[in-house]
């Protein structure tokens, strides 16, 4: 645990090259959270995680509404979820989460993003075993104990709690991502520093300085990637 999400937000968030491009990719998986089910957060469980996680990087609302609407008006435009899976330089070990309407260009842009960066893409299951599907919720203004207090008295299981930095992070089973939110919002928190859906590496690995350069490079290739939405890893990138 301890990945630091706050500062790992805040530094993709600070780019205003990497704004625009967040905001598009939030814009696709609220389509077709959207699309899949009812366009009602309230009756949309996908849809609900999907809203709470662009609230914590401030997405606008008008992007929200409008991938919304679009859904409403029965757009035929149509998305496949696909991972893939593959590794990168000194044992490094990757997971890339996508939406495409193209899965032959996807495919051949994600090998080629693993290939010109000393990477190689793997076949289904070779990375993923060493990672959990884990909910990770943060707040500010409460210790560790005033958090665990309210979840046991919430009857809400965790996997752990971490103070890291000025938050407080709650690392739970994906399934308990909305009773977490729900126990600290009958008490007045709304607002979350982070509120994902993720998946945590088993163990980090430090790479030397020149495969780190090289493994960055890699993920921000990936990362620049239109079909792309989710870049998991194992590398402890450090500050």
């Amino acid at each position: 645990m301890g990945r630091k999400w706050n500062n790992i937000k805040e530094k993709k968030a600070s780019k205003d090259s990497n704004t625009s491009r967040i905001y598009a990719k939030f814009g696709r998986e609220i389509y077709v959270a959207a699309k899949q089910g009812e366009p009602d957060p309230d009756s949309n469980r996908a849809l609900k995680i999907v809203l709470e996680r662009a609230k914590t990087y401030s997405v606008p609302k008008a992007i929200v509404d409008r991938a919304i609407e679009k859904a409403k008006g029965g757009s035929e435009e149509n998305y496949d979820e696909l991972r893939y899976e593959g590794f990168g330089p000194n044992g490094s070990m990757v997971i890339v989460e996508t939406l495409t309407n193209n899965v032959n260009r996807t495919a051949s842009d994600v090998r080629a993003a693993f290939g010109k960066n000393s990477g190689n893409m793997g076949v289904s299951g070779s990375v993923a075993y060493m990672f959990d599907a884990t909910a990770v919720i943060g707040m500010e203004g409460k210790t560790a104990d005033e958090v665990l207090e309210l979840l046991l008295e919430a009857d809400v299981d965790v996997r752990d709690i971490l103070e890291e930095e000025e938050a407080v992070i709650v690392y739970a089973e994906p399934d308990q991502f909305h009773a977490v939110q729900e126990a600290f919002k009958n008490v007045g928190i709304i607002e979350f520093t982070v509120a994902e859906l993720t998946m945590l590496a088993q163990n980090d690995i430090i790479l030397d300085s020149d495969a780190q350069v090289q493994f960055e490079k890699m993920i921000d290739a990936l990362e620049d990637l239109e079909d792309v939405q989710q870049v998991y890893h194992n590398v402890d990138l450090g500050e």
